[in-house]
């Protein structure tokens, strides 16, 4: 009887996630992305055109949005990993941005300016005086979409990888992960495609209302289609004990800092590991952290099952590792700041785009739809590296995933400031234009376009896009791959917070070349008249910034050492508990 019921136990719980399950998690996210990146393409113009704000001061509020949208999913994945679990992190995240996707459609239905005869078409900053809650409505809805995108970022990837992964580090298991990633990737690109070209063209042809309201039916859908697969999913239980692991490490490590060390050679019977799983020894990276799984009197640091009497004292070699694991990674997470600087400045470009010709045959191309080349770039070359380049890479390289992780990385940084020298070219071209064509002085937003072609932006939009395909998704498999299971949607969301710092400091570089570069009359390299600044200088600000990360990352890189170690392990405790269950097993059938 008992071995029967372990049968029909198996099938039922092999049903739970696989293949199945992928359409629910990618529906839910395509939506969720059409949703959101259509409202911030064009958010730059919203500001500015309906708020009268400056492109100077709607950049840094659209920065500061960033960064908070990018520092809240820490601790969206904190919450899912020790307390939600992230199939509730998600749902609960999906509602809160909901509402605030509603609110910021009310903010265009409602009237901004208090009716007065001053506050005449076309409206001046100074004429019209703002009804008083209309910016704080405006700013409760970035509010809440950030944190609601705080539920949403971190989990998805780490929810939909969970259904796939093994967490062994077989080719195969590497070679489906890398695989879901990259696909997973190429449907966001697609859809981001189509927010910033259907969803952008909407709002410039029928105005915000409509433009803001189709957000919202795509988020509802996006959130039904992610509910409706739940009796599908494997979700993974919450594991508060990771986190405190951590912290136990550390206060362990630091309580036994006057302990001596075993020596390297010592075996593993020195060392504290958890009952029922293989008795290995901690490696000698970060070797002070050691100090914390040290044995020294087994009778009065152990209890009778195997377990520490005192976890704040001594901690097993597997938290040890995985503390490492965390404090490794932190070097080369740095490097992905700047990229967030780069990405973040992405506004600047739209203003650009609306100075120039965006006519292509009969069709007026809209500025903040010149994004998108970003995001085709990127599309093609995730499938293109995914279906033809890997096998042949892999065959040169030795590695499963045809480049290494880091390798990609590293390509993707020096692309990005590749990108930022040849938007820096751009901009001298386009400004000089302008002033031989006497537009110096015109409002570039109410005055005639320069004459030239805004196509002249493609190309440092596809070196952004292909520098995102190498960095980003590298990014997110290298963290992924090198932290516990049970803390993947914290690395997953070392991307974000990464971008977070990014916007934070990109506001900081715009806020200081500004102030650095404005005085005695002259309106200084980011001033709001584009013709009269000299934006070419700032991207050459951002081209040396992205040297320097370069080289940066190489020395990181160098310092880290081999990939995939901590998986390794992981698997082989995972096994070895696997190996105690079935011998228990046999002896209750026996």
């Amino acid at each position: 009887m008992e071995v029967s019921a372990m049968e029909e136990a198996l099938p039922k719980a092999r049903r739970k996630g696989g293949l199945r399950t992928i359409p629910f998690i990618i529906s839910n996210e395509i939506f969720e992305k059409v949703a959101s990146f259509g409202l911030t393409s064009n958010m730059i113009l919203y500001l500015t055109e309906r708020y009268l704000m400056t492109s100077a001061f709607a950049t840094i509020v659209l920065y500061f949005w960033g960064a908070f949208s990018n520092f809240l999913p820490i601790f969206g994945a904190v919450l899912a990993d020790a307390c939600l679990g992230r199939f509730r992190v998600i749902a609960l995240g999906s509602f809160v941005s909901l509402f605030g996707m509603c609110l910021l459609c009310l903010t265009a239905i409602l009237p901004v300016y208090k009716k007065s005869p001053e506050c005449v078409a076309p409206a001046r900053p100074g004429q019209c005086e703002l009804v008083p809650w209309q910016v704080p409505l405006l700013f409760t809805s970035f509010a809440l979409m950030s944190i609601g995108s705080g539920g949403i970022r971190p989990c998805t990837l780490a929810f939909g990888a969970d259904q796939l992964d093994k967490r062994d580090n077989s080719a195969k298991n590497v070679r489906t992960l890398q695989t879901f990633f990259n696909w997973y990737y190429t449907v966001l690109g697609l859809s981001i495609v189509f927010a910033a070209t259907v969803i952008v063209y909407i709002q410039q042809a029928r105005g915000w209302v409509v433009g803001f309201a189709v957000p919202v039916v795509l988020m509802v859908t996006a959130l039904t289609l992610f509910l409706l697969g739940s009796p599908f999913y494997v979700k993974e239980a919450a594991d508060r004990s990771a986190i405190i692991g951590l912290v136990q490490v550390l206060v362990a490590s630091y309580k036994n800092r006057r302990e001596p060390l075993p020596p390297e050679t010592a075996d593993s019977s020195s060392f504290h590991n958890k009952a029922g799983s293989k008795p290995r020894t901690p490696t000698n990276r970060l070797r002070y952290l050691n100090r914390a799984c040290v044995l020294r009197n087994q009778g009065k640091e152990l209890s009778p099952d195997g377990a520490a009497c005192d976890p704040w004292s001594l901690c097993t070699v597997q938290q040890v590792e995985d503390t490492k694991a965390v404090i490794r990674v932190l070097p080369i997470w740095s490097t992905g700041i700047l990229p967030g600087v780069i990405i973040g400045q992405q506004m600047f470009p739209t203003l650009q785009a609306k100075t120039m010709e965006r006519k292509v045959g009969k069709m007026e191309i809209p500025a903040a739809s010149f994004g998108v080349f970003s995001i085709l770039t990127l599309t093609v070359w995730v499938a293109v590296y995914d279906r033809a380049l890997v096998r042949p890479l892999s065959r040169l390289t030795g590695h499963a995933r045809g480049l290494s992780l880091r390798q990609r990385m590293g390509a993707g940084l020096a692309l990005f400031a590749v990108a930022m020298a040849v938007a820096a070219h751009t901009e001298r071209v386009r400004r000089a234009a302008a002033i031989a064509q006497g537009l110096r002085d015109s409002d570039p937003r109410t005055g005639r376009p320069v004459h030239m072609s805004a196509m002249h932006l493609v190309p440092q939009h596809c070196l952004t896009g292909l520098a995102e395909g190498l960095n980003l998704i590298g990014q997110i498999e290298f963290y992924y791959s090198e932290f516990p299971k049970t803390m993947s949607s914290i690395g997953v969301s070392l991307l974000a917070l990464g971008m977070g710092f990014g916007a934070v400091l990109g506001s900081a570089i715009v806020g200081i070349v500004g102030a650095a570069t404005r005085g005695d009359g002259n309106d200084g390299w980011l001033a709001n008249n584009l013709n009269r600044g000299h934006y070419d200088y700032y991207y050459l600000v951002l081209a040396m910034l992205g040297t320097a990360n370069v080289v940066y990352f190489v020395v990181c890189g160098w310092a880290y050492g081999e990939e995939g170690q901590n998986r390794v392990m992981a698997a082989d405790d995972a096994a070895a508990v696997e190996d105690a269950k079935e011998e228990q097993e046999k002896s209750v059938i026996i």
